[in-house]
């Protein structure tokens, strides 16, 4: 009687392995724990929402969400802020970057992200500019100067797996206040060719009512050649 193998058989290449081994296989080989690579999806999804939309939000703690224009380069996400540029507050050491879809402009994703202020005349701070130069609608030559004594230049690099993204968003909104400003238009309202709505529909009531005034002058002088006429009739006869 011939004795049959002890070693676990293994399925020939082309079958698939047992679904329940496989999940229970990645789950054994992810801990989950901060600082583990990303999954290659949600790398790969990360790095479409930053190529594909030159817009992210801020999100710093104890203040309000900011909207920014980045550059997307080598795993950070790159903007210039300061006179002349987008504002910015200060930023802490850690901050939450809200990625949009560019095809429905809906929340996409949200990472934490580092934060670290780029010196000038660093290798990295010229890098960072010339990108940032290269991107920018309407760039002037002195930008780098200016950039260098009046702006600040910023990395944010986002880590650990995202807190957010297709299939896990928070449940609730995310509806904000709208951020305060000093802009108005009560003391002053932009010139409209034509006239406003409320202007325009005034003239036509008071053309209207000339118009009218104009048809009852006629009607009354009708009747008066009338009478007029009438009277003429009777005294010849």
């Amino acid at each position: 009687m011939t004795e049959r193998a002890t070693e676990p058989a293994t399925p020939p290449a082309n079958q698939p392995a047992d679904p329940s081994t496989a999940a229970t296989t990645q789950a054994e080989g992810s801990t989950g724990q901060p600082g583990e690579p990303r999954p290659a999806n949600a790398s790969a999804l990360l790095n479409e929402a930053m190529t594909k939309s030159g817009l992210l939000w801020i999100e710093v703690a104890d203040d309000r969400t900011w909207p920014a224009w980045h550059v997307w380069d080598d795993g950070a996400a790159l903007v210039v802020s300061g006179p002349g540029e987008q504002p910015l507050p200060w930023l802490p050491k850690e901050v939450r970057l809200i990625l949009r879809s560019k095809d429905t402009g809906g929340r996409l994703l949200t990472v934490r992200a580092h934060v670290h202020v780029l010196e000038p005349g660093t290798p990295e701070w010229q890098r960072a500019t010339e990108l940032l130069r290269a991107s920018r609608l309407n760039a002037v030559d002195d930008s780098l100067t200016r950039w260098a004594a009046e702006c600040t230049v910023t990395a944010l690099v986002p880590f650990d797996s995202p807190l957010e993204s297709p299939g896990a968003y928070a449940a609730h909104d995310h509806r904000e206040a709208p951020a305060r400003t000093s802009a108005t238009t009560t003391s002053w309202r932009p010139w409209h060719w034509g006239g406003r709505g409320e202007e325009k529909a005034e003239r036509q009531r008071l053309r209207d009512e000339k118009k009218a005034a104009r048809r009852a002058a006629k009607e009354r002088a009708r009747l008066r050649k009338k009478r007029q006429r009438r009277g003429s009739r009777r005294r010849g006869h």
